[in-house]
């Protein structure tokens, strides 16, 4: 996502920053939101079950076969520890502030069924390949390979690693809960939109809207700029000239620069951007920002650092 370099039609006009209509304009009916399920796609049981997962609804651990985990648990001390050591300004000093911490923990995760999975739920995500942390390893330079050695985690091991680690993502929640609802004998997606959220008129409505095709800007030899951030809009008025336009980038920038008052660019970068046509919205480098107007564009498009090449340096 950037700016880039488009040749239009002579005397093109269009709002600036307004997405030209030939990108969004599907002149054939959308499909409406779903009531049954309210665009989700899934079923109500479905919708439930992630409810439990998260924690919206009410949950205890022993719904799921599982203990509560205790505020004396070894993973809970050692993690209230961690938060304690980190900020004592903000949870205190001492074993009081740890174990407040540790009670804090494992009231919030002895809330979501996420944290206490049964063996039937672990074993539906070793089928879907699905916990990667305890079935393979990572080597550098060869990405993550199968354990030669792979006992199956229990249910007590992977609720631990949930607790402390970068835990489940949506795509596990999704597994375990559609395990679910085939052991309730129940469909894990909504029956009236079939899981796509959406309701069309019909099948013909529907592949009208999705054969259509966006129509570019009117080509020609005149020269403008556009960001690519929405769909696409003009951010300079079209020039008959590039001379014209770098004159208008570094007689104030785009609209972008314009509205910010950030001023216009230097004449070198106007020109290494309309050479390399296109250049990203900002690059964060060393953590310092730099945005076209600052010469992160070569004609060779792999870009050039501002401040002659010390791009990033302080």
């Amino acid at each position: 996502m950037g700016r880039e370099l488009r040749r239009v039609a002579s005397g093109f006009s269009w709002p600036l920053e307004k997405v030209w209509e030939g990108f969004v304009n599907n002149p054939h009916r959308r499909p409406k939101r779903c009531a049954a399920c309210k665009g989700i796609g899934s079923s109500t049981v479905a919708r439930r079950l992630k409810d439990l997962w998260y924690g919206y609804a009410p949950f205890k651990p022993e719904d799921r076969g599982s203990q509560p985990f205790l505020l004396t648990d070894e993973h809970a001390v050692a993690f209230a520890l961690r938060n304690v050591e980190r900020a004592p300004e903000y949870y205190g000093t001492g074993k009081v502030a740890v174990l407040l911490e540790a009670a804090r923990l494992t009231e919030h995760w002895n809330r979501r069924w996420c944290h206490h999975l049964n063996d039937r739920d672990v074993a539906a995500l070793l089928e879907a390949g699905r916990l990667m942390d305890f079935t393979h390893e990572f080597i550098p330079g060869e990405g993550w390979k199968p354990k030669e050695r792979c006992p199956t985690p229990s249910a007590r091991d992977v609720n631990v690693w949930s607790c402390v680690g970068f835990g489940h993502d949506s795509i596990n929640q999704w597994v375990v809960a559609r395990a679910e609802c085939k052991r309730l004998g129940v469909s894990p997606v909504c029956g009236r939109c079939r899981g796509s959220g959406q309701i069309w008129s019909s099948r013909g409505a529907r592949k009208r809207h999705e054969s259509w095709e966006g129509t570019e800007p009117p080509a020609g030899d005149w020269w403008q700029i556009w960001e690519t951030v929405s769909e696409g809009s003009p951010v300079t008025p079209a020039f008959a000239t590039r001379e014209e336009l770098i004159d208008f980038l570094v007689s104030g920038g785009d609209a972008w620069d314009r509205k910010r008052g950030d001023g216009g660019w230097s004449r070198e970068s106007a020109e290494s951007f309309v050479a390399a046509e296109w250049a990203p919205t900002l690059l964060v480098v060393c953590g310092r920002i730099y945005q076209p107007r600052d010469g992160v564009t070569s004609q060779d498009g792999t870009g050039s650092s501002a401040d002659n090449g010390t791009a990033g340096h302080p």
